[in-house]
């Protein structure tokens, strides 16, 4: 595997996670405008999609792969939880 091919296997390990902490803080914002005004929207995307880099990697350590449905639905558990903690929670400053 050349070094291309490499960066290209690691950019579409975590162009799920990116993608999900992106949509979500979307969604939250406009689900949620008044409540979430505080929050920028890069600050909720970027607490998301690092929450969901991290269950990707603990993903493929755990199973040996990637793209198991397993570490999809705790990917989406954990962008719940972040965007919670970040909207709602006691992590709300």
């Amino acid at each position: 595997m050349d070094p291309l091919e490499f960066l290209n296997h690691l950019a579409n390990l975590f162009v799920p996670a990116l993608a999900l902490g992106a949509v979500a803080a979307a969604l939250a914002k406009l689900a949620w405008r008044a409540d979430l005004a505080a929050q920028r929207w890069w600050r909720l995307a970027g607490l998301a999609a690092a929450a969901n880099a991290v269950v990707t990697l603990a993903g493929l350590a755990l199973t040996g792969r990637d793209g198991r449905m397993a570490t999809y639905a705790a990917m989406v558990l954990a962008t719940t939880v972040t965007l919670w903690w970040r909207g709602f929670g006691p992590g709300r400053r």
